[in-house]
């Protein structure tokens, strides 16, 4: 068990990880996301739930106005003309009302804005968000890496399999070459930044899970997440309600789909793994549980105090 202790540099503030770990709480404005789509799609309806997970003890929020669900068109599909499936004015649309709303009621959040848009991160960033976490690391919008330097912004890089409209088709690997390919693929994503000059301190990396890896690669990564450590950056891990989750627990319901309801358990196990592994975030819907589990985590790990490496 090991978890790198760093400082993360935001815009206008900085943060200590790994010494205990953060929850991010996940607020989606949008229409289709496949945990909570339409249920916080109006400004007012987002800024409460906001609002409700710092009361539960979010460390900081994760805004998403476009759904990254498998098959969506979020990215548009390699070598295609498609269009993603929301606008960036729509996607500003949603987003930049809630932003305010938030910092109104609660000026000291932290607050992501999960986009791989570069001028919705310029626009979020302008409106007072610390943080811009890209799905693609870098790699959908050449301009991302740029605006994240120009307002000196923290930064998620996450791995992507390919696109969500192609994540059907992915070939599955065995976990060495999988390892391998996020390994590569995240430190493809540093070379881009710094590339457009974004500073070290300001990154962290996510595995991506669920993003174009099949069922059983998604446990074969958190197994041996630890090892993406030596990438240099501390971790987020995203495991909430992930599908691979509810898929393990469907012989329990009689061979049927998992009830979205019925996976907060297996996400808080999940959790507690990927904080034994290594995480320094997790990117949580409900925060509450979250926060509990993670200082059961954290209590575990502290009595391994000596595994507990600094950068």
């Amino acid at each position: 068990m090991e978890r790198r202790t760093a400082t993360w540099r935001l815009r206008t503030r900085t943060l200590q990880l790994g010494q205990r770990t953060l929850v991010m709480g996940i607020v989606n404005i949008t229409q289709d996301s496949f945990s909570d789509g339409g249920s916080f799609l109006h400004p007012e309806a987002a800024t409460a739930h906001a609002l409700k997970l710092l009361e539960e003890g979010a460390d900081l929020l994760d805004l998403g106005a476009e759904s990254t669900r498998p098959g969506s068109r979020a990215g548009g599909a390699a070598g295609t003309v498609h269009a993603p499936a929301v606008s960036t004015d729509e996607e500003q649309a949603r987003l930049l009302p809630v932003i305010e709303s938030i910092l109104s009621a609660h000026p000291g959040a932290i607050i992501s804005v999960d986009t791989y848009k570069a001028a919705t991160a310029r626009a979020a960033l302008a409106e007072g968000a610390e943080i811009v976490n890209d799905v693609s690391g870098l790699a959908w919008d050449p301009a991302m890496g740029e605006v994240c330097a120009a307002f000196g912004a923290g930064v998620v890089l996450m791995h992507t399999r390919g696109r969500p409209e192609e994540w059907r088709m992915q070939s599955e690997l065995a976990p060495d070459n999988l390892l391998a390919e996020v390994r590569s693929g995240l430190a493809a994503s540093l070379a881009s930044a710094a590339r457009a000059e974004i500073p070290e301190e300001a990154i962290v990396l996510d595995p991506g899970y669920g993003f174009g890896k099949r069922f059983e690669e998604n446990y074969a990564l958190l197994a041996r997440q630890a090892e993406l450590l030596a990438l240099g950056h501390p971790l987020l891990a995203g495991l909430s309600r992930k599908s691979f989750l509810g898929k393990t627990l469907e012989p329990l319901y009689g061979g049927d789909e998992t009830p979205m309801a019925a996976r907060e358990t297996a996400s808080v196990a999940a959790l507690i793994a990927a904080v034994l592994h290594g995480a320094s975030i997790v990117r949580v819907h409900a925060v509450r549980p979250a926060v509990e589990a993670a200082r059961i985590a954290d209590a575990i790990l502290a009595a391994g105090a000596p595994a507990v490496r600094p950068d």
